[in-house]
């Protein structure tokens, strides 16, 4: 099983889009849940060099921090899909 991880805010509907992916795919994955405030969204920007949400870690395929939800979905599809 992939060891994915989502960094996201509740109510973001570029999140929301990224988890009906990975739902739809069957894929577990470890959920961030980030701060409303972007000046305090100090642990996605490590991972991804900026504050914006979603973004998706793959440690299995060397994905450090991919951002934009439709990269992400394609990302899924292309990575993980049947």
């Amino acid at each position: 099983m992939p060891n994915l991880e989502l960094y996201e805010l509740p109510g973001c509907p570029y999140c929301a889009k990224v988890k009906t992916k990975l739902d739809e795919l069957g894929l577990e994955y470890v959920s961030h849940e980030v701060p409303r405030s972007h000046p305090e969204r100090t642990e996605v920007e490590e991972v991804s060099g900026q504050t914006g949400v979603p973004v998706l870690v793959d440690p299995d395929h060397d994905v450090e921090g991919m951002s934009e939800s439709d990269d992400i979905v394609a990302y899924l599809e292309q990575t993980y899909g049947a």
